[in-house]
């Protein structure tokens, strides 16, 4: 299977051992309930992928540093690639890791900046099997504090959620930048649900145990919902052909904003649109504007 072909096959789809989608498919038939927990656990597992060779570059020329998260007790490891004093903050999405923005990362060091990223928890080269969206959200805050400031962040999907939220409530920055960013939490547990063939009343479940074990409604984490309360310009970037994060999102996220730019790209996917050369030249544009 080449790349383009993955880029049409949801991540969970790929990442997700067949033995499991099967066990899932099995207990749905028997019992949602069941089931729900059973995806509850593999929702919280970010499952890991070989680096990439156009990553490589930038994991060897960034200085890396292994941090501990007292607020959430878990440890994350930090990129910090390039010297200059104007920095841009990198948040990658779930399953991915503090590279997977790199072709990114070098255009922007070409144009003068530097940028700080990271491993989130379970993720990358960080310690641990699960992990959740506060997890991100307080390694972002951790970051701003120690690393900063910073001129811009960007964020692709579940990377962009957590910065529109940590934006929302104090992130110091002048330009957001978001990539295939969900509007609704309870969306990403539908497109879940669905991406391991289980059912509506699965994911009602899903979502529910979720509410209820963390003590809040987790919509209130949606794009959209954080996105009413981002005051900075911030452009928010969808392919039409993301089979992960459906593009209407991004019109839902935009229509939030007070200072909301909009681009669609055709062709991309939620993944190979990191590596466009257009997208990462209006990126720039917008960041240095």
């Amino acid at each position: 299977m080449n790349k383009n072909d993955k880029d049409l096959i949801p991540i969970q789809t790929l990442l997700v051992p067949k033995s499991i989608q099967y066990t899932g498919k099995l207990l749905n038939w028997l019992s949602p309930f069941v089931a729900s927990r059973f995806a509850a656990r593999i929702f919280l597992t970010p499952f890991g992928y070989q680096m990439p060779e156009r990553e490589k570059l930038m994991y060897d020329n960034s200085k890396k540093e292994k941090v501990f998260i007292d607020k959430v007790n878990r440890d994350i490891i930090i990129y910090q690639y390039g010297d200059s004093d104007k920095k841009v903050l990198l948040s990658h999405g779930w399953s991915g890791s503090g590279t997977q923005l790199s072709k990114i990362a070098d255009q922007l060091l070409l144009n003068g900046y530097s940028t700080v990223s990271f491993d989130a928890p379970a993720h990358g080269k960080a310690p641990g099997k699960r992990t959740i969206m506060p997890h991100f959200l307080e390694t972002i805050n951790y970051i701003e504090k120690e690393y900063g400031p910073f001129e811009a962040a960007i964020g692709h999907s579940l990377g962009g959620m957590a910065l529109l939220r940590t934006t929302k409530f104090g992130l110091s920055i002048k330009k957001l930048v978001i990539i295939g960013t969900a509007n609704s939490i309870t969306a990403v547990t539908k497109n879940f649900a669905k991406s391991l063939g289980l059912s509506k009343k699965v994911a009602q479940h899903l979502k529910t145990y979720f509410d209820k074990r963390y003590g809040e409604d987790l919509d209130n984490y949606s794009g959209s919902v954080s996105a009413a309360g981002v005051k900075i310009p911030t452009l928010v970037i969808h392919d039409k052909n993301d089979v992960d994060v459906h593009y209407s999102s991004a019109h839902e996220i935009v229509d939030k904003l007070e200072k909301g730019k909009l681009l669609l790209t055709e062709n991309l996917g939620h993944r190979k649109i990191l590596g466009n050369d257009k997208v990462i030249s209006e990126i720039i544009k917008f960041i240095s504007e």
